[in-house]
């Protein structure tokens, strides 16, 4: 793949993921972006249909993903890191959507916190913050 190709790929890639994130209250039904907004440790937990919420948190999370491949893809074009990453990130949409359903259904203003964590870790492309410099230092060290 040539450079300029690269680039401006990668340009798109991060313009999808920043879009994502600038049109998320459009995009996705989520009643915890105000929440967590807001000074949530006083409050209730908002009123929240469960369906609703992992269908749009997951479709965000998968959206981050497809996106977050196709960067690391660009960036190293191995196939064995794609595969690596699709497993990475299967397994911690598995054990993220567990705590995430446990701490929905269970609201507990002592837990907020990590609640809003777990949450970060869905809707955001912390996988691809996390994952792009280990490659970098494993393709260094290769």
């Amino acid at each position: 793949m040539n450079k300029a190709l690269k680039y401006i790929l990668l340009l798109v890639l991060f313009l999808g993921l920043v879009s994502i994130r600038a049109f998320e209250d459009v995009l996705f039904y989520d009643p915890y972006l105000t929440f967590f907004e807001n000074d949530y440790l006083y409050m209730d937990s908002p009123r929240r249909e469960i369906a609703k919420l992992v269908f749009y948190t997951s479709l965000r999370f998968f959206l981050n993903t497809l996106l977050s491949l196709g960067v690391l893809f660009v960036i190293f074009s191995d196939k064995s890191i794609i595969r690596f990453s699709i497993v990475v990130f299967s397994i911690a949409y598995i054990l993220l959507m567990i705590l995430f359903l446990y701490f929905v259904i269970n609201p507990k203003q002592e837990d907020y916190y990590l609640f809003f964590n777990i949450r970060r870790f869905l809707i955001q492309p912390i996988g691809l913050i996390l994952l792009l410099p280990a490659f970098y230092y494993y393709e260094l060290n290769r």
